[in-house]
């Protein structure tokens, strides 16, 4: 998920991991630590900065807790810089992902502070997201072999010597050529064929797990959802709401519902909100210029908003202006617009003016069948419960049009998908074992899944080292320590599911549960996602 839906409270800070000069700019270092040569990299960074005058914190922790992980947030959040050494290895952690996405939204909540200057290190693949929209439109500093050191330690001192006063807000004034959302190269288009057979055939070719499955994926699990979204596509519904919790596949069931519409001929835009930036986000004018631009690009307009944008407009008029005349009346198709990670905006002070708007298209629709937002369909994907943020319900989206909610995957799902990675779980009674130990959890279960088949451990290894701080989930298990330091709170909800007390608010229950810790359709009968979840909470809060 890329955003997180607990509250940021800032949680007690333990001892730093390196000596460092009082008062001085403070720099937090961060990578995989069984990654080679990215700790060697670290070690010689950390040394430099030291003599340079710098503050220097890197987790080397190797005990794991609460008071780790409020470590871990306070440091992050409180850095003026946070440089993340990003190998391939690096870039598919997930503790790494989320220490950047930690640090991109605390610099969007204080004038740019923390500055994310990253280091690749050799040749690095393509990014995964959240991680490419974060820091592709950053400047990188590049590391390939023990010569480039000299030149890399002058490039970052050089950064790192202007970032000690946070940024002063920047006042858009819109004009012709304005651009707040950086040019992106135009996406591939990948049509899916005939329909996946429901067995492999031979053996799979084995894909990195995490982040949306891409769309000619043999292992993609089809859930009774895709049928319905594929169906709400097909009428051209007005607003379809994709909700589920963390790391359960929205955005790769909202792919496939952005495909179907391609397949029919309508247009097909997407907008990912977590890719927006503090310029973004400042100001409702400032996210309908973005959001707009968004679509422009991705819908090759010769006009930008900028271009006809007039302040003397409100910016719910220009927004909704544009999208009318520039986009809907000039497109002769259906446009479906798919809209991801929009919790985002519920902590932003102006989210219900632009849900309000939304409502107020589909509301126009209705009125008339024939006008132009007749050809709009918004797909939104998000996590988070709308009420607890929206007032004013009878101004959202969120209890109106097609409602599709995503559940973790069924018993059968697994063993379908035991099948597609050539049955690395001999028999009924080993998938029982496998299912007991991940529940339906979409990633863990692949990632498990992945591990048996390259041969890395059997289902014996794998279910002994599963809650491991530096086991095989590790990296997953501690980014939800991180999460819970950001709010006492939760925590001692949490604590107390534990124990088998039920959650004390709906609020504590929706939030747990869009956060992807717990199940359950209610606080009576909320429970831990899975048993490597509760294993290692109990170790952790109890």
């Amino acid at each position: 998920m890329a955003t997180e839906t607990f509250e940021n409270n800032p949680g007690d800070k333990s001892a730093s991991t390196t000596d460092s000069p009082v008062g001085s700019p403070r720099v937090a270092l961060i990578f995989r630590r069984d990654a080679a040569p990215d700790s060697e990299i670290v070690d010689a960074l950390e040394k430099e900065l030291i003599s340079q005058g710098f503050s220097v914190w890197i987790d080397r922790n190797t005990l794991f807790g609460v008071q780790w992980a409020q470590e871990v947030e306070q440091q992050i959040r409180t850095a003026h810089a946070v440089v993340p050494i990003l190998s391939n290895a690096s870039a598919r952690s997930e503790m790494v992902a989320f220490e950047i996405e930690n640090a991109h939204e605390s610099a969007q909540r204080q004038q740019g502070r923390p500055k994310l200057i990253p280091i690749r290190v050799g040749t690095v693949d393509p990014l995964p997201e959240p991680l490419a929209g974060i820091l592709d439109p950053l400047k990188t500093l590049d590391w390939t072999s023990a010569e480039d050191q000299p030149a890399l330690f002058t490039k970052l001192v050089s950064a790192l010597k202007n970032v000690a006063a946070p940024a002063e807000p920047v006042r858009v004034v819109p004009g012709k050529g304005l651009r707040l959302v950086p040019r992106s190269s135009k996406p591939v288009r990948v049509v899916l064929g005939a329909p996946k057979p429901t067995s492999p055939r031979g053996h799979l070719p084995l894909e990195p797990i995490g982040g949306a499955v891409p769309l000619n994926s043999e292992f993609y699990i089809t859930r009774p959802v895709d049928t319905e979204l594929r169906n709400a596509v097909n009428r051209y519904d007005s607003i379809i709401l994709v909700k589920g919790g963390r790391q359960i596949g929205k955005t790769s069931l909202l792919a496939r519902g952005l495909q179907t519409a391609r397949e029919r001929g309508a247009k097909v835009a997407l907008t990912d909100f977590q890719k927006f930036n503090d310029v973004n986000l400042e100001n409702v004018s400032n996210f309908y210029l973005s959001l707009a631009e968004s679509l422009a690009d991705q819908m090759e307009l010769s006009t930008m908003p900028g271009d006809v944008w007039d302040e003397r407009r409100g910016p719910n008029i220009n927004f909704e202006r544009f999208i009318r005349r520039e986009v809907l009346t000039k497109l002769n198709a259906p446009l479906v617009w798919g809209l991801d990670e929009v919790d985002r905006l519920f902590l932003c002070p102006y989210g219900s003016e632009v849900f309000g708007l939304f409502r107020s298209w589909h509301n126009e629709r209705a009125l008339d069948p024939s006008g132009p937002w007749a050809g709009l369909t918004l797909a939104i994907a998000y996590a988070t419960e709308a009420h607890l943020f929206i007032t004013d319900m009878n101004q959202s989206p969120f209890n109106i049009g097609t409602r599709l909610i995503l559940e973790d995957f069924s018993k059968a799902h697994v063993t379908e998908l035991n099948k597609r990675y050539s049955d690395p779980l001999k028999d009924e009674t080993e998938i029982d074992r496998f299912v007991n130990l991940v529940g339906g959890h979409p990633f863990l279960v692949r990632r498990g899944l992945h591990e048996l088949t390259t041969g890395n451990m059997d289902l014996s290894k794998l279910e002994q080292e599963a809650d491991r701080d530096e086991g095989i989930f590790g990296d997953h298990l501690r980014r939800i320590l991180v999460l819970l330091a950001k709010d006492h709170a939760l925590t001692d909800v949490l604590r107390g599911l534990l124990q088998g007390s039920p959650c004390p608010t709906p609020e504590s229950f929706y939030r747990l549960r869009s956060g992807g810790v717990i199940l359950g359709s209610s606080q009576s009968d909320a429970q831990l996602r899975c048993q490597v979840y509760a294993t290692f909470l109990k170790r952790h809060l109890l």
